[in-house]
């Protein structure tokens, strides 16, 4: 009896590590052809944004009316589009993406010394913090410390965070979920400096924002309002989201890659076991659809219109890629369901077909519903994600 239990088991255990050696084998079969098929996208974006670069309207950021929408390099989603052509670079050691790479990171040269937005982590961590992979200019080391130093204006002692949007008539302090990923760049700058004042602030708020944000299912609120002066927690609310109570898709993937980053930067336990609780959401949710793709919120009522959020699901799947290096239990768990999304993420359902979507690469992704700002448009942020994702995981193999 003992041997057949045994049996019974070793087989079960080899039917689930066949089915992770599966995705894992079939992501591996059509990587290289997504990578060729994602240079041959970028050359046509490329050659479109390139006739504006010299206009103050240069980033490529989403499809308009049918028409490529260009934003300044003060638009927060300004680093991704040269942060991509560096994953490309990356991807695949052709010069003419780091000469495009380098070309389109100095551009935001200017923006180290912008304290108006939180966002400047993202833009620059993006761009730069990529740059500096490839062991570039020492100057562009400097860059980072000055956006560090510029990010850290932001910071709010007396509540422990740092502020996402400047205050107005609706909100004090206002601190969303998307402000961990920001996170990076302050890490990055203790690196580069030994100046522990930029790791002790990202310390800071990554502890204020696991002490406030999350729900007992472990669900992000959006946003959250702050009293600068006591700390105290004023509201709960969402921007992006369905509703206040509801889980915002984007902004639990944003979590899961924050607390990922946390815990690679600063070894401490309680970040990585957040960050495992947010997988666990997302990976055992229920409403999550079968190829992983989530609808732009978990709570919002299910039609057969309601839109999918593509990079919502690239940003999930490139932090499962870094979480799974942390871990033993379970490992395969992870690496099987970020290969499930970048499987299908690389299906014709969600990346575009040659020559269409102006040259982006993922197609149905959510910026804003509540407010109908880019709704199932190809975002650059989803692509930058993605081709994150795709060298992870190329990289893990």
């Amino acid at each position: 009896m003992k041997n057949i239990c045994l049996a019974s088991v070793l087989l079960i255990l080899a039917f689930l590590s066949t089915g992770c050696a599966t995705h894992t084998k079939k992501l591996s079969k059509v990587r290289e052809d997504i990578v060729r098929k994602s240079e041959a996208q970028y050359s046509e974006l490329n050659s479109i944004a390139y006739s504006s670069i010299a206009d103050k309207n240069y980033m490529p950021r989403t499809v308009a009316e049918e028409q490529l929408r260009l934003v300044s390099s003060y638009d927060w989603t300004s680093g991704f589009y040269p942060g991509a052509l560096w994953y490309l670079y990356q991807l695949t050691q052709d010069e003419k993406w780091k000469d495009r790479a380098l070309l389109y990171t100095q551009k935001l040269d200017t923006i180290q010394y912008w304290e108006g937005n939180h966002d400047v982590g993202f833009i620059m961590e993006c761009s730069y913090g990529n740059a500096l992979k490839e062991k570039l200019s020492k100057d562009f080391e400097a860059v980072i410390v000055q956006t560090a130093k510029s990010l850290s204006a932001r910071f709010r002692p007396n509540a422990g965070i740092i502020q996402s949007w400047n205050a107005s008539k609706k909100w004090n302090c206002p601190v969303i979920i998307d402000n961990m990923m920001n996170l990076e760049l302050l890490f990055h700058a203790t690196r580069i400096s030994g100046d522990s004042t930029y790791y002790n602030i990202a310390v800071s708020h990554a502890d204020t924002t696991l002490k406030n944000h999350f729900r007992e299912d472990n669900s992000s609120f959006h946003v959250l309002n702050y009293d600068t002066t006591t700390g105290k927690v004023l509201g709960k609310y969402t921007h992006q989201g369905y509703a206040d109570n509801s889980a915002w898709a984007r902004g639990q993937a944003w979590g899961l890659y924050g607390f990922t980053l946390c815990y690679r930067e600063t070894k401490d336990t309680k970040y990585l076991e957040q960050a495992l609780r947010i997988a666990d959401f997302i990976k055992n949710n229920p409403e999550l659809p079968d190829d992983a793709v989530p609808y732009w919120d978990y709570n919002v009522p299910k039609t057969g219109e309601t839109p999918r959020d593509a990079s919502a699901a690239a940003i999930t799947a490139s932090a499962l890629y870094e979480l799974s290096t942390y871990v033993t239990k379970r490992k395969s768990d992870y690496l099987d369901f970020a290969n499930k999304i970048m499987l299908s993420l690389s299906s014709p359902k969600y990346f575009a077909e040659a020559g269409s979507n102006k040259g982006f690469l993922l197609k149905h992704s959510v910026g804003s519903l509540p407010h109908k700002v880019e709704v199932d448009v190809p975002l650059n942020y989803a692509d930058y994600y993605f081709l994150e994702a795709l060298y992870r995981s190329k990289n893990l193999n």
